[in-house]
């Protein structure tokens, strides 16, 4: 009995490894360098590596433990420093992260942790796109509802947020007002065409397009006669 418990103790001792320095990495100052034995063995975040001390023995287990925490933490600062260029979808995130060969398994825990601290939240995605194609680009209903499906929006929620905006003649009306400048020395026909085809490829049906145009175009021969 003796004899086998020396040989498992000697076992678990082959499995284990010392810590033998821990050096800050020179291209990115929030990542370490860890050595064991005297080798490098794996970088790894501070903030993972922060309980780590030089002379403490690690295990084969912790080891493998510390290369998960790793891949982890890896892929989550990849998903916020591209979520802080715009807001994202979930679909956005798990599409941009399965780019960058991040297992599933990882890429799951990520997007947990980024709904906990409501840096993804399709709900209030879902308004701010709306509002801001509202703002700067108008577009129709239709086409709203497509991009939406596109960012992986779930079908509920596009309806939702869809129910809350403006009338699709209004939608058109704005999207036309600004492109309609560019009409101000053309004839009927000529600001009918121009205007319906832009308004076509913002998704808007003929018959929308149709009251829209003849609102624009009493508007702007009153404003001739006015002047």
């Amino acid at each position: 009995m003796a004899g086998k418990a020396r040989l498992r103790l000697f076992v678990i001792n082959l499995m284990e490894r010392r810590i033998t320095a821990i050096k800050a990495q020179k291209r990115n100052r929030n990542r370490v360098s860890v050595y064991l034995d005297g080798e490098y063995a794996l970088g790894l975040p501070r903030i993972v590596a922060a309980w780590l001390n030089v002379g403490q023995v690690l295990s084969e287990e912790k080891i493998a433990e510390l290369q998960t925490q790793d891949a982890l933490e890896t892929a989550y600062q990849q998903a916020l420093d591209w979520i802080n260029f715009r807001m994202r979808s979930e679909k956005e995130v798990e599409q941009y992260l399965k780019r960058k060969d991040i297992p599933d398994a990882v890429i799951a825990k990520v997007l947990e942790r980024l709904r906990r601290s409501s840096l993804v939240d399709d709900d209030r995605f879902s308004r701010l796109w709306v509002e801001n194609r509202a703002d700067f680009r108008p577009r129709s209903r239709r086409m709203l509802k497509i991009e939406l499906r596109q960012k992986g929006i779930p079908e509920t929620a596009v309806e939702t947020v869809l129910s809350g905006i403006e009338s699709e003649e209004e939608l058109a009306y704005r999207a036309a007002e600004k492109y309609v400048r560019k009409l101000s020395n053309v004839d009927r026909e000529t600001f009918r065409q121009k205007l319906g085809g832009f308004l076509a490829r913002r998704g808007f049906t003929y018959d929308t397009a149709r009251q829209v145009i003849e609102r624009l175009w009493v508007e702007r021969t009153s404003d001739i006669n006015t002047d």
